[in-house]
């Protein structure tokens, strides 16, 4: 966050100063600009990126950076009303609307302003983050012979061996497709395996990124409650029955929002009921790596036992890693793997040769294990500071379940406090939280909010949330 704000400050600075330079003119070195403002060449060179990407500045290659030249409108202003028309023109015949509501992923995917403690997002902090282990491994990637050849559309072999036999010895090589991420995985999941305007299960609450993918594909997400032992069997039957779905994506292993572990009981009463119907289980593993330090045994993935090919597996490396490394992969038994198949080539071909080869040089090395270890330490130290001061702290918000796992609680507000008005509050107190109405497929039996430590800078940073949150729902409140 540090860096972050020295770049932004820096841009700042610069941007105002601009106008004593004529158009041409050469500003001072990046040397000099490292030791007038005190900040790393990193920021520096950052800085100026974003002065060019605004058209302020240009560089030359070995020459330095200019004042750009003013860009001036010419020609008439253009009328693209004429849009609104042909984007829903179709909408009387359309299975589903085709407009996609991308809140709740934009939301997890901003960064906050300056000064602003992020309990909103969804990735490590860059402190939590391998950096170094993944600046080795792509160094030695980079190695690698033919690296920047083309690579199987399936994925190398040698790392789609190593995510199957991450789920389980029942899972060959050959089941694996490596996708770029894991939300690539779900897109392709669910485009593969319903039809526009079909009905889809998902968990309520649920990871809203998959009710946006739903909804963009034209499927209609139908909730099913959770409660801390995860979706509730008795409900998926009867809405596969209601329904008719042929889908049903759940996230096992320490759900987003709710932290729920889905019992083993329960996960094969989940693959037989889904079996019976005739439907796939999307298992979306996200939070295997993210296990604190007092889970315990984690329960073996659903799509390590399922020798019919109900479920569709979804991993990925990249929440344990950086949001950069977006290497995942979609494992799968029977005709459907190439469906799956046939759409990841047809929408993006392939994952990038050097960011596979990255990800095999990583996880293979020493440091991997390690990595994890620091991170399970560090999650379950941050998640104690966070339920901790809520307890204390923030009593009227319930929290029914503190998860073993994962990155984030999840809040129950009371009536008096509407979740709009808290999470606005919260953001005029420094404090960026995710609202609780993403989540939901319908409407929410009351308001929630998310609260995530993985993206703070440490423990002192989830006091100081805690004391925003505190005045923000004593402005609400008075």
């Amino acid at each position: 966050m540090q860096e972050r704000s020295s770049v932004s400050d820096l841009v700042k600075s610069l941007r105002s100063e601009l106008n004593r330079y004529s158009v041409g003119g050469r500003l001072p070195s990046s040397r000099a600009l490292v030791e007038r403002y005190r900040v790393s060449p990193v920021t520096v060179s950052r800085a100026l990126a974003q002065l060019v990407a605004e058209g302020l500045v240009v560089t030359r290659p070995g020459a330095g950076a200019y004042r750009a030249e003013p860009r001036t409108v010419t020609g008439r202003t253009g009328d693209t009303s004429w849009q609104e028309v042909a984007l829903s023109a179709d909408g009387a015949t359309e299975a589903a609307p085709r407009a996609v509501d991308a809140t709740g992923v934009l939301s997890a995917l901003a960064i906050p302003a300056t000064g602003v403690i992020d309990l909103s997002g969804g990735y490590l902090d860059p402190g939590l983050q391998p950096e170094r282990a993944m600046a080795a491994a792509l160094g030695r990637a980079g190695r690698r012979p033919g690296v920047w050849s083309r690579p199987p559309v399936e994925g190398l072999p040698e790392l789609r061996s190593w995510f199957a036999r991450e789920i389980g010895p029942a899972v060959t090589a050959a089941d694996v497709l490596i996708t770029s991420g894991g939300q690539a995985a779900l897109t392709t999941a669910l485009r593969a395996l319903a039809a526009p305007g079909a009905p889809v299960l998902v968990e309520s609450p649920t990871y809203p990124g998959t009710l946006a993918v739903a909804r963009a594909a034209g499927l209609r997400p139908v909730p099913v409650p959770v409660d801390p032992d995860g979706v509730r069997p008795d409900l998926l039957a009867r809405a596969f029955r209601a329904t008719g779905a042929r889908v049903f994506y759940c996230q096992p292993l320490f759900q987003n929002p709710t932290g729920a572990l889905l019992s083993p009981e329960r996960g094969r009463e989940v693959v037989s009921i889904a079996h019976s119907f005739g439907a796939f289980v999307i298992e979306d593993d996200f939070g295997r790596r993210l296990a604190h330090v007092d889970a315990g045994p984690l329960p073996a993935p659903l799509a390590a036992d399922d020798p019919d090919g109900v479920v569709v597996h979804v991993s990925s490396l990249t929440k344990a890693t950086s949001p950069s490394l977006r290497v995942g992969a979609l494992a799968a038994r029977g005709p459907v793997r190439e469906r799956l198949r046939a759409i990841q080539a047809v929408d993006s071909f392939f994952v990038p040769r050097p960011l596979q080869e990255t990800a095999i040089e990583l996880v293979g090395s020493p440091a991997w294990g390690r990595h994890l270890h620091a991170v399970s330490a560090e999650l379950t130290a941050r998640r104690e500071a966070l339920a901790a001061g809520v307890l204390h702290h923030l009593p009227e918000l319930a929290l029914p379940h503190i998860p073993s796992g994962g990155y984030h609680l999840w809040l129950r507000l009371p009536e008096s406090a509407p979740e709009p008005a808290v999470v606005a509050a919260a953001l005029r107190a420094g404090v960026a939280v995710s609202p609780g109405r993403p989540y939901f497929g319908a409407e929410p039996p009351a308001g929630h909010l998310r609260l995530s430590f993985a993206g703070v800078t440490g423990r002192a940073e989830i006091s100081e949330a805690v004391r925003g949150l505190r005045n923000a729902l004593d402005e609400v409140g008075s």
